[in-house]
């Protein structure tokens, strides 16, 4: 099977799983305790009014109805309007999404820098202190929540020291964001040469990435020792050392490449989670992503908005399991033989 129809049996097969959760959430909204009719009508509004603002929202239909138009709107590409900014929704997930993803990217990019080259260490030295130091920040990266270790950083950087800027999004008043090419204010920055950006926008980032990469330290660390453990004591290591090969060679030649494939499966859960995380550290650091977007949405009841949130999560984790089978053939040629 080539590459391009992989791509679409894997599309075809997730879209039940993206009609399942349109449909999941469309009913939670709905089950949402408060009236978003009441809501926006104000608190003087009569039942008259209220009742308009209803019959305007659409919700004083069935809830079949309401749902056939929600999804007919998705077929057509309109995600609805978010009743708290008054913009299209796919307008401000768009806009909001780069902050996001760079938060998490950066995060990741922290985590596996420290992460994998602990845990070989650990897995190569067992019962040494290296291993005892991996198991330490394994345990305290699953243990601390990822609010508790922001609130820790702020305090420690911020408060003590005033090694970092206040935590008050992506770039003080001080700064123009840069000219948007990706949305990534540190890429856009390099892109249009302006260093002065680059070192703000990576100075308000750099704490809460790190927040997110200390959460994701555990289970990284944790898998790549169970992996090369697992793959140091297998035949064709023990046949590789008795043939002479440079312990380099044997260790990241053949050992480390066999266990990236469990390390690259631990690698798209972490991203899943890291997403999930982003909605507390995104409000601990005034994070303008669409972490925050969501929590001030479910906070009003803003239906199109929740919906449109967890749409756009659902997306993504496709996107992200799709990228993750390619890598898989790239690594195992095996896979991209079968």
């Amino acid at each position: 099977m080539s590459g391009l129809a992989t791509i679409a049996k894997r599309l075809l097969e997730a879209l039940p799983t993206l009609f399942g959760v349109i449909l999941v959430t469309f009913l939670l909204t709905r089950a949402l305790p408060g009236d978003p009719a009441v809501y926006y009508a104000g608190p003087a509004a009569d039942a008259e009014s209220i009742a308009q603002v209803r019959h305007a929202m659409g919700l004083d239909r069935s809830l079949p109805l309401q749902f056939a138009s929600y999804v007919k709107g998705l077929a057509a590409g309109d995600w609805g309007v978010s009743l708290s900014t008054g913009r299209d929704v796919t307008e401000e997930l768009s806009r909001r999404l780069p902050a996001s993803l760079e938060l998490t990217l950066l995060g990741l990019l922290i985590a596996i820098v420290v992460a994998i080259p602990l845990g070989v260490l650990a897995a190569t030295r067992p019962n040494r202190p290296v291993d005892h130091i991996c198991r330490i920040i394994v345990t305290t990266g699953v243990s601390m929540p990822v609010f508790f270790t922001g609130l820790l950083l702020v305090y420690v950087f911020y408060y003590l020291l005033g090694w970092a800027p206040a935590p008050l999004g992506r770039l003080d008043f001080m700064h123009i964001a840069p000219d948007r090419v990706t949305g990534l204010y540190l890429v856009d920055s390099l892109i249009a040469g302006d260093f002065e950006v680059f070192r703000a926008s990576l100075a308000h980032i750099f704490l809460p990435a790190l927040t997110l990469g200390i959460f994701a330290l555990a289970p990284i660390a944790r898998m790549t020792r169970a992996a090369m453990l697992d793959v140091l004591s297998s035949d064709y290591i023990r046949t590789a050392r008795a043939s002479g090969l440079a312990t380099r060679t044997v260790l990241f030649t053949y050992a480390l490449r066999n266990a990236l494939l469990s390390v690259l499966t631990t690698l798209g859960m972490v991203f899943s989670f890291l997403l999930g995380a982003n909605v507390l550290v995104e409000k601990v650091f005034s994070w303008p992503g669409i972490g925050s977007f969501a929590i001030d949405a479910l906070v009003a009841s803003d239906y199109a908005a929740v919906q449109g949130f967890v749409l756009a999560m659902a997306l993504l984790f496709v996107t992200l399991n799709l990228t993750i089978d390619l890598l898989y053939a790239v690594i195992d040629p095996r896979i991209r033989a079968s």
